[in-house]
């Protein structure tokens, strides 16, 4: 076999191997993203689970307390704003981690208008619930809040 005979063999047995080796990275990397995707979307699916286990043992709590301080003080109605509260503070903290989880499930979504859309339309809504629940709780705007505190402050000094 002549020189350049066997250069051209070992020429293109290193390229076979090199390619060989790239494929194999390659098919690495996407086992690797498809695991990393899988995590992922297991992570944002309990987040999810957290976030309505969160709203129903709120609810739950809520009620089993109001109807604790209503029969110990036979004063239901002292006792359903205090209720009120306490429900909205556990959809609150629910829809905080629901809005987080769908965050997190656009890291492993395929982002197309309609998906990126919808996403936007949900933390929207879930937003504006958690903005108006807050509201109603504090009993203010979150821009009075301060000038409310302040003047709670007030009263409790005299």
């Amino acid at each position: 076999m002549s020189y350049p005979a066997i250069c051209s063999s070992v020429t293109q047995e290193t390229k076979s191997k090199h390619q060989g080796n790239h494929h194999l990275n390659v098919q690495g990397d996407r086992n690797l993203t498809d695991q990393v995707h899988a995590f992922v979307d297991q992570l944002a699916k309990a987040l999810e689970l957290i976030g309505v286990t969160i709203i129903v043992g709120g609810i739950v709590l809520a009620t089993l307390r109001f109807v604790r301080d209503g029969r110990l003080t036979h004063d239901w109605q002292s006792a359903y704003p205090n209720y009120r509260s306490n429900i909205g503070r556990g959809i609150l903290l629910g829809l905080e981690l629901l809005v987080g989880a769908d965050i997190i499930s656009t890291i492993t979504a395929p982002l197309t208008f309609e998906s990126v859309g919808l996403l936007a339309g949900i933390v929207l809504i879930r937003t504006f619930l958690s903005f108006s629940l807050e509201t109603e709780i504090e009993g203010c705007w979150p821009w009075q809040r301060a000038a409310k505190e302040a003047r709670r402050g007030e009263l409790d000094q005299r």
